[in-house]
């Protein structure tokens, strides 16, 4: 039935939202993702090379994941099919499936776009592997989360993880420009509720542009909203912020860079400004958990604790006491002794590992498990070394090739003086027994 209106026209003649009158309908519209389309994006590239391949986009609402796979769709000449793991089961993907391998039999591709495609348990995703392997379709899937955590490594090891970006403001600014030519009148907002409008939508053009059409709604003749009868008018409280306008970045780098200063009065500050301006509560408690990690580490290993306690205890108690959690969380971090010596580390060893590539560990501390293994020296001489002096064999861990390297150095500051002593010890120990 919906194929007749459609073929009458009057589907098109149906009210559609601004969002969908304005879906970009070349790569080059698509806002705030030059990474992936501009001139030497990815997927400009993969497009320019002839081969797509499936695809995995990741990235918060609102980025132009469902538009820039239907734009795929066309720049490839295939067939665009949509689900949703939403309201799809297993008999719906059969179809789908069955459909894609008649179009092949035809010579035509599928680019079977599958959004929320994290909610498909692990035997709904298996089910694509013989599809995709196969050409049956190319596989494009859409998640807002990390897909470390949600989609099986047989998929994964298929398929390319592109990650979208949220919008910045510019891109935003441009949409609604955008949007006011295709309306042909302006947004009726002062320059103040406009900055407003565009730190609501939150990096989402499809919010930005639901706001802009609430506006024009509500907007009578020659009216112009500043921002307090903008957040009335869409009931959406905007971030409270001074007469410079310091936006949600300038504030986050205050608050962590207060506690890395060691001033847990700047800190609850800074957290103060950011929740009264409707932040998530939970940005700011992953935030307080990186803090921990990078700025204190092992100097207060306690930190880390209690930083996920406070991330769990407004996920039980929610808001407002919950961020009293936060606000505790804040003050320990801000008052805890500080080390980045964890972190340096860190860094170190990717660059080492990075650098020298798969080197073999020293067969010494190798298991073997077969009669060729132990023949070829695996674990020969391995020093156990709850069996030794001091439980501290000394034996060398590095591979051959490499040597020995010293990334973690921890500074004289809180536990990290305890660990320092203890490497002291240690190091002290392999020089008299010759390791």
């Amino acid at each position: 039935m919906s194929d007749l209106f459609q073929k009458a026209g009057m589907e098109e003649s149906a009210p559609r939202p601004l969002a969908d009158r304005m879906r970009p309908q070349v790569l080059a519209d698509v806002a705030g993702q030059d990474h992936l389309v501009g001139p030497d994006g990815i997927l400009t590239r993969l497009i320019r090379a002839g081969s797509l391949g499936s695809l995995v986009f990741w990235g918060p609402p609102g980025t132009g994941k469902t538009t820039l796979a239907r734009l795929l769709a066309h720049e490839t000449n295939l067939e665009f099919a949509q689900i949703s793991a939403i309201f799809t089961g297993v008999a719906d993907l059969k179809k789908v499936f069955e459909a894609a391998r008649e179009r092949r039999r035809m010579g035509r591709g599928t680019l079977l776009f599958v959004d929320e495609i994290h909610r498909f348990n692990r035997a709904q995703q298996d089910s694509f592997l013989p599809v995709m392997e196969d050409g049956t379709v190319t596989l494009i899937g859409a998640t807002t989360e990390n897909p470390s955590f949600e989609l099986n490594a047989a998929l994964l090891s298929r398929a390319r993880v592109l990650t979208f970006r949220s919008l910045e403001p510019e891109a935003l600014e441009k949409m609604l420009a955008r949007a006011e030519t295709i309306e042909g009148r302006a947004l009726p907002l002062d320059e103040t509720a406009r900055a407003s409008l565009i730190r609501m939508a939150d990096g989402d053009g499809r919010a930005v542009l639901t706001l802009a059409e609430e506006v024009w709604r509500s907007a009578g003749e020659g009216e112009i909203f500043d921002a307090a009868q903008l957040a009335e008018i869409v009931q959406r409280r905007a971030p409270i912020y001074d007469k410079a306008q310091e936006g949600h970045y300038n504030l986050i780098s205050a608050l962590h860079k207060s506690v890395r200063g060691s001033d847990p009065d700047a800190a609850l500050y800074y957290l103060a400004r950011m929740l009264d301006a409707g932040e998530d509560p939970l940005f700011l408690a992953r935030r307080i958990v990186r803090m921990a990690v990078e700025d204190i580490g092992l100097a207060d290993p306690q930190a880390l604790v209690i930083a996920n306690a406070a991330k769990d205890a407004y996920d039980f108690l929610g808001s407002p006491e919950g961020e009293l959690a936060l606000a505790q969380a804040v003050i320990y971090v801000a008052t805890a002794p500080k080390s980045n010596a964890a972190y340096t580390a860190y860094k170190a060893a990717r660059a080492l590992a990075q650098t020298h590539g798969s080197l073999m560990p020293p067969k010494v501390i190798l298991n073997g498990h077969t009669k060729f293994m132990k023949q070829e020296g695996y674990g020969e001489g391995y020093a156990y070394d709850h069996d030794e002096p001091e439980g501290f064999s000394g034996q060398n861990y590095w591979p051959d090739a490499l040597g020995r390297h010293s990334l973690y150095e921890p500074v004289e500051r809180g536990f990290e003086r305890d660990i320092r002593k203890r490497l002291d010890y240690w190091a002290k120990l392999r020089r008299e027994r010759g390791q």
